[in-house]
């Protein structure tokens, strides 16, 4: 199994951070930055914390505390290009360290907490915005198309 001393420091911090970025990227697609959906992604690690056990790589990560890149970009699109690259570096990183699995689950919990965030408001009636569906496809895509 696949855990946090597999990891340098420096790789350890890429990991914590895809689901915060990607949970950020949803928030602010569609002008978001409500508290409901901050507080889903908040709740995404509680909820995944009691699954304890099934993986060591998500255990490892959901008991720590989001970390939220702090980082200041001219534009949200500025700022998601920044984070889709970090979601392909995590994907390199876990291809050559992690079991298909690992990363499998890994990625599953980052599209699902930005999925619960997009959910968490609802925007021109919408469940899910236009523009959350299309950040949520290409966190999927960067997740499953790793830097080279």
């Amino acid at each position: 199994m696949t855990g946090k001393a597999d990891f340098s420091a420096e790789e350890w911090e890429l990991v914590l951070e895809g689901p915060p970025i990607a949970g950020t990227i949803v928030v602010l697609a569609s002008q978001g930055g409500s508290f409901r959906e901050s507080f889903s992604m908040a709740k995404a690690y509680t909820e995944a914390r009691k699954q304890h056990g099934e993986s060591q790589l998500l255990d490892e990560l959901v008991s720590t505390k989001p970390k939220v890149d702090r980082t200041r970009h001219g534009s949200y699109e500025e700022l998601k290009e920044h984070g889709l690259h970090r979601l392909r570096d995590v994907a390199g990183l876990l291809e050559r360290k992690a079991t298909r699995e690992e990363r499998d689950d890994y990625a599953n919990f980052v599209v699902g907490l930005a999925e619960r965030v997009a959910e968490a408001h609802k925007e021109d009636g919408e469940r899910v915005s236009g523009p959350e569906r299309q950040a949520i496809d290409e966190i999927r895509a960067a997740l499953w198309t790793p830097s080279t």
